[in-house]
């Protein structure tokens, strides 16, 4: 894994937000008082998610010193700004002008990152979420490539409130045309995506069609009502998070998040490198990152992992276009279903996967 990810280009924002529904994550981790958590650090968004559920200790870890810089602005963010304000300077809501908003959240950062963030002031400007190259992927998607399929006001009649069957219609009759099937083909290639969107090294572990997995998974939740109310959707889209925010955006979260924010610990390394500094984790957030490793990784890794947790810790995963299950590693790893009644929002995962360390 470490030879191979370090072929891989970290010298900038990779993804401005998670992509990974923080609704889902925590219903499934449960996490309580005392629970220390390991989480990969990526936008930082589901490791804010997580102090909101007042653990322990959060370790947010990855081995993009550029994440790990948007962790540290995104938490000095929550620091120093009000809701209204926090919204505002990361791009959830417009604002004419972020640099007075700036001014205050350089106050809380360290020499080293006010000196990045200085250095990269026309990100700030623009709004830090827009700003990954995962996002600038769907906003050439949304730019160039949506408009030839679909008029913007069919665009928008995806997202009105329809029964099952009216969004069904709607789906087979406007949106499941022969332009977008075909130019999804194109656009949602594995060269394509590899080249604008995510890193080509992440999809060396994919063997069948990219575009064939994300039109099927896509056609899916775009045929049901929940699509009419998913955030990330909406961004893909649109632009913009207008039919709800992230978890850790929430109106509702921010104090509870703000007020826990001293137990977040940002960590550079990979994961098993955590280990070194820090023992007895008990719950993980472990995203999508066995999706990037090869079997052999995979179960070494996992072992390790496994090694380093406490009897009865949970670990919450993502698979995307790679099937990887822990419990086939080891045997003292369960899986467990989750509680959550509502779909996942990151409708372009095949699975979520729940597992529980039992001995």
């Amino acid at each position: 894994m470490e030879k191979h990810l370090k072929k891989v280009n970290h010298q900038y924002i990779r993804y401005a937000n998670c992509w990974e529904d923080a609704d889902v994550l925590l219903d499934g981790l449960d996490i309580n008082d005392g629970d220390k958590v390991l989480s990969i650090g990526s936008a930082g968004d589901n490791s804010f998610s997580l102090l909101s559920q007042n653990p322990k200790l959060v370790v947010a870890v990855d081995i993009n010193q550029i994440q790990l810089n948007l962790i540290e602005l995104k938490k000095a963010s929550f620091k120093t700004l009000e809701h209204d304000e926090f919204l505002q300077f990361l791009g959830f809501s417009y604002c004419e002008n972020r640099l007075p908003l700036f001014e205050k959240v350089q106050a809380a950062l360290e020499p080293s990152q006010k000196k990045f963030w200085l250095g990269r002031m026309d990100e700030i400007e623009k709004g830090i979420i827009h700003q990954g190259k995962f996002e600038k992927y769907f906003q050439l998607f949304r730019r160039r490539i949506l408009p030839i399929i679909h008029f913007r006001k069919t665009v928008h009649s995806l997202f009105v409130d329809k029964n099952q069957l009216e969004q069904k219609r709607f789906f087979e009759n406007k949106w499941n045309s022969w332009r977008w099937r075909s130019l999804f083909k194109i656009f949602f290639s594995k060269f394509v995506m590899g080249r604008f969107g995510r890193d080509p090294k992440f999809l060396s572990e994919v063997k069948g069609s990219v575009y064939k997995f994300i039109l099927k998974e896509s056609g899916s939740h775009l045929s049901s009502t929940q699509c009419q109310q998913n955030y990330f959707l909406d961004y893909i889209l649109r632009g913009k998070f207008g039919v709800g925010l992230p978890h850790y955006a929430r109106k509702e979260n921010f104090q509870k998040i703000k007020s826990n924010l001293d137990k977040l610990v940002v960590f550079k390394g990979y994961v098993q490198d955590v280990f070194k500094q820090f023992s007895s984790f008990n719950k993980f957030n472990l995203s999508n990152i066995f999706e990037y490793m090869d079997a052999e990784t995979f179960a070494r890794i996992s072992k390790q992992i496994i090694g380093h947790s406490l009897l009865n810790s949970k670990f919450a995963y993502w698979n995307l276009m790679v099937p990887r299950d822990v419990t086939d590693v080891d045997a003292s790893v369960v899986p467990v279903v989750s509680n959550r009644l509502n779909g996942d929002n990151g409708f372009f995962y095949s699975k979520f996967l729940l597992n529980q360390k039992l001995c």
